[in-house]
């Protein structure tokens, strides 16, 4: 499942269990997934986090931060 879609299906579910219309037999299974998808959205924020550290270091590793913001800069003015 992509990231939005996993995203979508959590709001979803937390739509659903704090309208409280739900069985408590359908919003035990309906949790279950909410933690699991939640698990899996934390580790993909988390895995791409660590790839744009590394896009962002310098061969020092410190964070070219400052590189970064003369771009963004400049692509905003070209806009």
């Amino acid at each position: 499942m992509k990231f939005e879609e996993s995203l979508s299906r959590l709001e979803e579910i937390v739509r659903n269990l704090e309208e409280g219309e739900v069985s408590l037999e359908e919003s035990l299974p309906l949790f279950e997934e909410g933690i699991k998808l939640l698990t899996e959205l934390k580790d993909y924020l988390s895995a791409a986090e660590t790839k744009i550290e590394k896009l962002i270091r310098d061969s020092e590793g410190k964070f070219k931060l400052d590189e970064y913001r003369e771009l963004s800069k400049g692509l905003e003015e070209e806009s």
